[in-house]
């Protein structure tokens, strides 16, 4: 079995290329893979790999600068779902794209999973989900407003062009793992806002720690990785990933006539003419053979942390 896991940080690292050499060969070391993030405002990835080897590189990243407190959520999968290791430099370890907005500041008040549900209950709260619109599509909470966003950086105009809706409501804001709420609830503070909650830990520690009877989540929670999504209790979900566009589909939508693995989807087969198609077939031609050599074709990994 395969651990994973799920972390941010947001603190000052002054000098971030210093620390991506160390990090990758702790990484490499341990035998991990997956991707890890790091800029001036902190680290933010998911990694995969045996239990010690996790251990070990949360080890490494508890002694950078200002990460001592690191929270981190764990799952575990029944196959290695990262290809490779990448320890990348980023101008934002989550990008909203406004230098005005600085978790290290101010955000929202977290609430625990074990409180969410009344929080969300209350009829003066409006719950946002600030995941892009393809992952609101396989599940969300009960009442959840979904902003149809494609990148977190959409959020700011849509809260500008939404915000006389919310007037006078307590803002309750929720995401995967936590990361693009420390940003999104910045922002609102910075907006006036007066009162903005999140979730913490994000859904995935709802999943973890709220049981599924009592569970005011519905549908399936989408991850970077090749698991694709989980459910309660971080039990890896029925969906598959268009290769294609990234999306996350059931079973059954691989029945559907638009559907050619790695070439189309229901979802994308408008998008893209028969030139990209005939890329894409080449693609998974070259991801075929690899996998007949016994070894990983670049093309075939696309996990990587949220934006």
């Amino acid at each position: 079995m395969v651990t994973v896991a799920a972390l941010y940080h947001f603190t000052s690292f002054d000098d971030p290329a210093a620390l991506q050499g160390p990090l990758r060969a702790v990484c490499r070391t341990a035998g991990i893979t997956g991707t890890l993030l790091l800029a001036r405002e902190g680290i933010n990835g998911t990694i995969a790999g045996s239990r010690d080897g996790i251990d070990r590189v949360l080890a490494h990243i508890r002694a950078l600068p200002g990460c001592a407190d690191l929270r981190w959520t764990e799952s575990t999968a029944a196959d290695p779902p990262f290809a490779k290791l990448k320890v990348r430099l980023k101008r934002e370890i989550v990008t909203m794209g406004r230098p005005d907005v600085d978790p290290r500041g101010a955000v929202g008040r977290y609430v625990d999973p074990a409180d969410w549900n009344a929080l969300i209950a209350a009829p003066d709260v409006a719950v946002i989900d600030t995941r892009n619109a393809y992952e609101v599509a396989i599940g969300s909470f009960d009442g959840a407003i979904d902003p149809q966003t494609a990148r977190l950086r959409d959020f700011p105009a849509w809260w500008e062009r939404n915000k006389d809706r919310f007037e006078g409501k307590r803002i309750a804001m929720f995401c995967t793992g936590g990361i693009r709420c420390e940003k999104s609830t910045n922002y609102l503070i910075g907006q006036g806002v007066g009162e903005v909650h999140h979730l913490r830990g994000g859904i995935l520690k709802y999943l973890e720690e709220v049981p599924e009877a009592e569970s005011r989540w519905h549908g399936g929670c989408f991850v970077f990785d090749e698991r694709v999504s989980v459910t309660h209790g971080l039990q890896e979900g029925p969906h598959v990933l268009c290769h294609a566009c990234r999306r996350p589909l059931l079973p059954a939508d691989r029945a559907r006539p638009q559907y050619e693995a790695g070439v189309s989807c229901h979802h994308c087969n408008h998008e893209t003419d028969a030139t990209d198609k005939a890329r894409f077939r080449e693609r998974q031609r070259q991801i075929a053979l690899a996998r007949a050599r016994g070894v990983q074709h670049l093309g075939a990994d696309r996990g990587g942390p949220a934006d």
